[in-house]
């Protein structure tokens, strides 16, 4: 069993902004050495530990394609932290590092639902970065993304935090929160590398762009990451519940809202049931709607994708469906999701 760092069970530190500029004596060329210093400073401590990651992911056959993207190692053991969609069903990953030295890695597990994965290459006594925490973020701080856009390695561009809070669906469809929007430019081949604080911290793991957008990119937040690294050690994977039926999200006509009492005119219909599943155990049916799980409202899948966490596994829920006229309480034990 892996063996979880002790900062990764630790949530209580709060990431506190840099304190603003003072503009006096030293005018707009102290305000600028100021910003500098911090860019620079944050890229010398972090430069380090950042990989450029070599990828080759089977196509078939004897064909392979080759991918790159970044992580960078936040244990001095050799654990890398990088996204899911870098390595994901890879045959080889190596590391390679600004200071000429190059691992082969292995895959310790990955969350694609979180775009988050850890691997580990077999080197000790190695830089490492500093997770910080997103809890205390602020709109306007700056933020530095390390990486290795289009193979330049090692890039370094720097901007602000643009937003917090953000979702964004994550390539299982799934959808992502607490994501971070940045300004800092990033391009492919920057994927899984940090997003740092001016005290050198990382506050997110860079994830994704706005394909013909300029300045929209995204991060997820490293206290995310932090919670999925953690899963990952103890379990290779994330587990989460599932009941083993495909819904769409659909608005209710307000009469039928108002006539049963419901929370939100949004629900999730049962499209179709998977054979054996605990919703099909439970008696739900296709058709039915459902509006509430376990005491909470359903207003779409994303709201069910929420409530279905691991401790809910293997523990009777109800939920409750609109069938027809009817509105029927079902109870239902919902299931560890199979990997993907």
């Amino acid at each position: 069993m892996n063996v979880i760092p002790e900062f990764l069970l630790d949530h209580s530190g709060e990431s506190v902004p840099a304190a603003p500029a003072d503009g006096g004596a030293g005018g707009d060329g102290a305000l600028l050495d100021a910003y500098s210093n911090a860019v620079i400073a944050a890229a010398e401590r972090v430069g380090p530990a950042v990989a450029h990651l070599e990828v080759h992911q089977p196509q078939g056959g004897k064909r392979e394609r080759r991918g790159a993207g970044s992580g960078f190692v936040f244990t001095p053991d050799g654990l890398i932290l990088t996204n899911s969609h870098v390595v994901h069903g890879a045959s080889a990953v190596r590391a390679n590092f600004a200071d000429g030295t190059s691992y082969d890695a292995d895959l310790i597990g990955d969350d694609p639902d979180t775009d988050i994965a850890v691997i580990r290459i077999g080197a000790s006594g190695l830089p490492t970065a500093t997770l910080g925490s997103s809890r205390g973020l602020r709109v306007g701080q700056l933020a530095i993304a390390i990486g290795n856009p289009y193979g330049f390695q090692h890039t370094v561009t720097a901007g602000v935090v643009s937003a917090l809070g953000r979702s964004l669906r994550a390539y299982t469809g799934r959808l992502v929160d607490d994501v971070i929007q940045t300004d800092a430019a990033l391009n492919p081949g920057n994927s899984g590398g940090p997003l740092v604080d001016s005290r050198a911290e990382v506050i997110g793991v860079n994830t994704a762009i706005i394909p013909m957008a300029q300045g929209i990119c995204f991060a997820t937040a490293i206290d995310t990451a932090k919670w999925v690294v953690t899963q990952l050690l103890q379990h290779g994977k994330v587990r989460r519940g599932y009941l083993g039926f495909a819904g769409a999200s659909i608005a209710l006509a307000r009469r039928t809202v108002r006539h049963h009492g419901l929370a939100a005119e949004r629900v999730v219909r049962v499209e179709s049931l998977e054979p054996g599943g605990p919703a099909e155990q439970a008696g739900l049916e296709a058709g039915d709607v459902i509006v509430d799980y376990d005491g909470q409202p359903v207003g779409g899948i994303d709201d069910l994708h929420r409530l279905l966490t691991a401790d809910r596994i293997g523990k009777p829920a109800p939920i409750v469906v609109l069938r027809r006229t009817r509105r029927l309480e079902l109870q239902v034990d919902a299931a560890e999701r199979p990997a993907r």
